[in-house]
């Protein structure tokens, strides 16, 4: 009995220490584009350990996903994104919000008549979230970490949408001297008004799963990245990514990499 208690104490002791590991931070700047089916979701995990999650995927695959990234015994996120209110991009928080402890949201508060978004706003009114509405002038930091908010132009609190892709977060994230374009649905009305910003990016979250309605020719050359990423379910109904728009990536040899072909993809610098 006794022995027993010592290996208990032992084991404990042994997966305290891998967690207090795990805590440590590395230094480095994570980025991934994770594996959720046909949505969006993408986790950063800064130098200094800042965890910030931007869209949820449809369902609660996000939870088996940060599973992989985070420790079993960190619950906590510095902050959440919610591009848009399309069920493919927040669904995952409902689960999520079960799960971990969350200091800020950031999201548009736009109009939207779904049941399901409804419940997310509640949920986060009701577990105290700090919310805070994007717009253009909107700089977050994380240390070295930037955060530029590119789009909305101006904040859209309790606007409606004919297009609700239309009204998606665009955030520029910048570390040191690598870039990362995150453009959640947004289609080619937007990416036409957002060439006379500064968009260049290395990385490009590729806007709407790659869908033929968007990731036009001037936007991509006014980004002019070198990889692509896309966001799409494998067989998926929509038919994400169309033809033509890879095409369009392939003639101006921009790399293109897909969670459909390959899982969670990740970058580290």
């Amino acid at each position: 009995m006794f022995k027993k208690i010592i290996f208990s104490f032992l084991l404990l002791l042994l997966l305290l220490l891998i967690f207090l590991l795990m805590q440590i931070p590395d230094n480095k700047f994570h980025i991934y584009f994770l594996d959720i089916g046909q949505g969006d979701s993408i986790f950063i995990k800064t130098p200094e350990n800042h965890q910030i999650l931007i869209d949820s995927g449809p369902g609660p695959k996000i939870i088996e996903e940060l599973n992989k990234i985070i420790p079993y015994f960190d619950r906590s996120l510095d902050l959440l994104v919610l591009s848009h209110p399309h069920q493919d991009h927040y669904m995952g928080f409902l689960e999520l919000l079960s799960n971990y402890d969350v200091d800020l949201v950031l999201l548009t508060a736009v109009n939207y008549d779904d049941l399901f978004y409804s419940k997310l706003i509640k949920t986060l009114e009701n577990k105290e979230v700090e919310a805070i509405i994007a717009h253009e002038k909107m700089d977050l930091f994380f240390n070295d970490v930037l955060l530029d908010i590119i789009y909305p132009f101006e904040s859209l609190a309790f606007q409606s949408f004919d297009n609700i892709n239309n009204s998606s977060i665009v955030i520029k994230v910048t570390y040191k001297e690598n870039v990362i374009l995150l453009t959640g649905d947004i289609e080619s009305e937007i990416e036409e008004e957002l060439l006379d910003y500064d968009i260049a990016a290395n990385i490009l979250k590729v806007p709407h799963h790659g869908s033929n309605s968007s990731s036009s020719l001037n936007f991509l050359r006014k980004i002019n990245p070198e990889i692509a990423i896309i966001q799409s379910g494998r067989n998926n109904k929509f038919g994400h990514p169309h033809e033509e728009t890879l095409e369009r990536f392939a003639n101006l040899n921009i790399d293109v990499l897909r969670n459909d072909l390959e899982g969670t993809i990740e970058f580290i610098f």
